[in-house]
């Protein structure tokens, strides 16, 4: 069974500290073609921002991006897996609440972010693995 360490051994880890802006983290989250950031404060996990964030508590209402902190609009205390949890395991999560992104965590250390693309890609990836090994 696949573990999400696993999954984000590979993977380099982007997150945003709670100083920063929106613009900021907007910013760097298009230079780095991803979705969600995971916010930290002395590098503890302390939220989550997404595109979705962005767009509802700061565009949608008027806010400025440059002067808009990264904590005010975050989802702070953010539900998080254990790197040791299995891929199925995360995906009921996500299911369940609704959740697209996911922080991972080994005790208190952040290890990365799981979206619930990279749990279909994998689970795809799984299939198609299956049905090769079928067929041949």
């Amino acid at each position: 069974m696949t573990t999400l360490r696993d999954l984000v051994k590979d993977r380099k880890l982007y997150s945003v500290d709670t100083s920063r802006t929106v613009l900021e983290a907007a910013r760097f989250m298009m230079e780095h073609n991803i979705g969600a950031l995971p916010v930290v404060r002395n590098g503890q996990l302390a939220g989550i921002l997404s595109e979705r964030d962005i767009m509802n508590r700061v565009v949608a209402v008027g806010r400025t991006p440059g002067t808009t902190a990264v904590t005010e609009v975050m989802t702070a205390n953010p539900r998080a897996v254990s790197a040791d949890e299995s891929v199925e395991e995360c995906l009921f999560i996500m299911r369940e609440f609704g959740f697209r992104h996911l922080p991972i965590l080994d005790g208190k250390d952040l290890k990365g972010l799981v979206s619930l693309r990279d749990i279909l890609m994998h689970q795809a990836a799984e299939m198609e693995r299956e049905a090769r090994k079928a067929a041949s």
